[in-house]
């Protein structure tokens, strides 16, 4: 009996490191994001495998397997046609936000887990259909953040919560991401047509990079939602964008904190930073490695860089399939996760809401 019984459990132990040592294979879906290059561009970096890619636009297709080399063979039509003939343990989005609901709902009954760019959907209606289907069909649903992979901002949430008693609670987030503009830094004609559509992608700056303040905000409060939402938003120059806002200014008003997003297409530069104001102190996330923490106002300023986050959390693919795997527990609060991102989509759609009427938006409302 207890020679049956540690055979079955060597069975169960192979089986699993038979799982974890397999190719970890993915799928494309659109190649109309400019994210993409970063799927394309490491695709035989061994972490994992590309073995289909869903896009219409052929002629986008060939460019794009001239410049990666990867075979046409591998590239479908639609993403229902590719998963006819393929399957994948993943599925990654790179097409626009209004398309990221479709993704979901041919994914989610094959039982195919899907990642997808910031931000989860194109609104708060489309979100709560992705998020029943991802319950309904128990899938994992990612949304990937450049920002989630910066130890700058993991090490200010680790200050937070081991040094709680020399710096305080929060009281005021300020996040600022932007660049000049995606025409202006160069982004390819098929990204650039749906960015700058409200249709595909909701707004303008306001969901391009207010989603990353969004996102931060809510994990530093422990998932907490804000009590309102009020945005102004403006299109400073609408030669280039006539359609969509290019300046946005968001504040999240909680209990006992502020938030402050600004998210702009008119900065002299790019920039992805966070400043985080305590009851005593201050912790500047000055990029991805630099950062720079005060403790109290009579404390000198610290200046470190950090390296890397360690593997899987350094890499949106490594993560993805550590979670898939269950290597890597996704807990609700967490950045990647669904529940973190739908109060990301409340913050959002209450912001469009507040920028349209002019008006404070309480959350309760939506």
């Amino acid at each position: 009996m207890k020679k049956k019984v540690l055979l079955i459990l060597l069975f169960f132990v192979n089986q699993l490191a038979f799982t974890q040592d397999k190719p970890f294979k993915i799928a494309v879906a659109g190649l109309t994001h400019d994210h993409v290059h970063e799927v394309l561009g490491n695709a035989k970096s061994g972490d994992y495998e590309l073995i289909g890619i869903a896009e219409s636009n052929r002629s986008l297709a060939e460019k794009y397997a001239k410049r990666y080399d990867f075979s046409m063979d591998i590239v479908y039509p639609d993403l229902a046609t590719m998963l006819k003939n393929i399957n994948p343990e993943a599925v990654c989005a790179y097409n626009s936000i209004r398309e990221h609901l479709e993704v979901v709902e041919i994914c989610a009954p094959k039982g195919i887990n899907v990642m997808v760019e910031k931000p989860l959907a194109i609104s708060l209606e489309d979100a709560r259909k992705m998020k029943k289907l991802t319950i309904d069909n128990k899938i994992k649903l990612i949304t990937n953040y450049e920002t989630t992979w910066y130890p700058t901002n993991h090490k200010i949430k680790e200050i937070l919560k081991k040094e709680k008693i020399v710096y305080g609670d929060i009281r005021k987030v300020v996040i600022h991401d932007g660049h000049q503009g995606p025409k202006e830094i160069g982004v390819s004609s098929e990204f650039l047509q749906w960015l700058t559509d409200p249709y595909y992608n909701g707004a303008g700056a306001l969901i391009d990079f207010g989603c990353y303040g969004a996102n931060l905000s809510t994990w530093l409060n422990n998932g907490e939602r804000p009590i309102s939402v009020t945005a102004v938003t403006q299109t400073i120059k609408p030669e280039i964008y006539p359609k969509v806002d290019d300046e946005a200014t968001v504040i999240l008003a909680y209990a006992h904190s502020q938030s402050i997003i600004q998210a702009s297409w008119n900065w002299s530069f790019s920039r992805k930073d966070m400043e985080v104001y305590t009851q005593y102190g201050f912790l500047n996330a000055i990029d991805k490695y630099n950062l720079s923490t005060k403790a109290n106002d009579k404390a000198a300023i610290e200046k470190v860089k950090l390296e890397e986050l360690a593997k899987p959390t350094n890499s949106s693919f490594r993560y993805l399939k550590a979670v898939i795997r269950g290597d890597v527990v996704l807990k609700p609060k967490d950045l990647s996760a669904l529940e973190n991102n739908m109060v990301v989509m409340e913050i959002l759609q209450a912001a469009m809401i507040s920028a349209k009427e002019g008006r404070t938006v309480l959350l309760s409302e939506l």
